[in-house]
């Protein structure tokens, strides 16, 4: 089963297969809060807490677990940024050392190829779709979403743009941003990506594809290089910002109308990402950094995620349980195109960040601020 049929399919169950990284037995995780209490900490990093409300999923581990400080570090770094911080702290068991990464599938490969990961594998294991992990338990899938537009209601009066292709009419001019880095951030690089497809290129060619959209909507004036985040668009800065739905629909409501954002989900270039969780190899404290996974694997954390508008990866398996809550599956955006929704294999995403991070400078020329 591909992960393409994971919004409507059944998740077939897979044998836990043994490694032989020490661990605790699944089951005991008594014992796994005894050690985990011992060390006192965890140390996360790059978790924005209006991101698929890591703010709330953060709060109920620390109320489950009392005696574990958690550490934030830079909740606005990128998927590169998080393998970088891993690199740098390799023998460093201070603060600045993450113990746990959220990192864009794309990401998980490499990591694990570097060394900078090991391997878990959570109780829940069994309810992971297949292609959304390593079979060694290196990496993980957590949650998914899809690239939609966040619109600014203030500025933008007229019409919605529809498609990919309404953002390069000129009454969009100096409105369009990403939200991060396409040379760094998962998010943006998947935005570039999904420009492409949008033209019609095969996903074999859509990143290429993609940078000469950007390249047309930069030259045309439509491009604003400002990283889309929470407060350039209350700010007004970044009238109209690609990102994925969960964070646009978080934005709407934090800013509560001030200004109002509306979300559309594109007609075109619809595409799904999954974001992976991971144990670094230097953790300082992997004890707190299995029990962390353990969380948020559970039905807890997984409707933590829920609330924060993101699918979690054990979606299916809630919901033929029937654990998913009608209250939040109510306040999940109702829209046709996502059935539309193209997940790209980790292959494919691997040469498409390739690409696009690799030929932004020289295509695109725009640098993100």
């Amino acid at each position: 089963m591909t992960f393409k049929s994971a919004l409507t399919a059944s998740v077939s169950l897979l044998t836990v297969l043994s490694f032989a990284a020490p661990t605790f037995a699944q089951t005991d995780l008594d014992a796994l809060y005894e050690a985990a209490k011992t060390e006192g900490q965890l140390t996360v990093i790059a978790l924005p807490h209006s991101w698929c409300n890591y703010g709330g999923v953060i709060e109920g581990f620390k109320a489950k677990y009392p005696g574990i400080t958690v550490n934030e570090l830079n909740p606005d770094a990128g998927s590169a940024d998080e393998l970088e911080a891993v690199r740098a702290n390799k023998g460093n068991t201070g603060p600045q050392a993450p113990d746990v990464l959220d990192i864009g599938l794309a990401f998980g490969p490499q990591a694990k190829d570097e060394g900078l990961l090991q391997p878990y594998k959570v109780s829940t294991w069994d309810e992971i779709p297949d292609d959304a992990k390593d079979a060694d338990g290196f990496w993980y899938g957590d949650y998914y979403g899809v690239l939609a537009f966040g619109i600014n209601k203030d500025i933008i009066t007229g019409d919605n743009p529809a498609s990919w292709a309404d953002l390069m009419k000129d009454e969009f001019a100096n409105s369009v941003a990403l939200a991060g880095d396409p040379r760094t951030a998962n998010n943006a690089i998947m935005s570039v990506y999904a420009a492409g497809l949008s033209t019609g290129a095969a996903q074999d060619a859509a990143a290429q594809a993609g940078l000469e959209y950007f390249k047309a909507l930069n030259d045309k004036g439509n491009f604003v290089p400002v990283d889309a985040e929470a407060a350039a668009i209350a700010q007004g800065t970044t009238p109209i910002a690609i990102n994925w739905d969960y964070n646009l629909l978080a934005a709407r409501d934090n800013l509560n109308g001030n200004p109002p954002i509306e979300v559309v989900v594109p007609s075109d270039g619809v595409v799904a990402g999954v974001y992976v969780q991971a144990i670094s190899a230097f953790a300082p404290h992997p004890n707190a950094a299995k029990l962390w996974m353990e969380y948020l694997y559970s039905d807890e954390g997984q409707l933590g995620w829920l609330a924060g508008y993101c699918h979690p990866i054990r979606f299916n398996a809630l919901a033929d349980a029937g654990k998913l809550p009608e209250d939040l599956m109510a306040k999940l955006p109702a829209a046709e195109n996502y059935a539309k929704a193209v997940f790209p294999s980790i292959e494919e995403q691997n040469a498409n960040k390739a690409t696009i991070t690799g030929g932004w400078d020289s295509t695109v020329g725009a640098s993100v601020q």
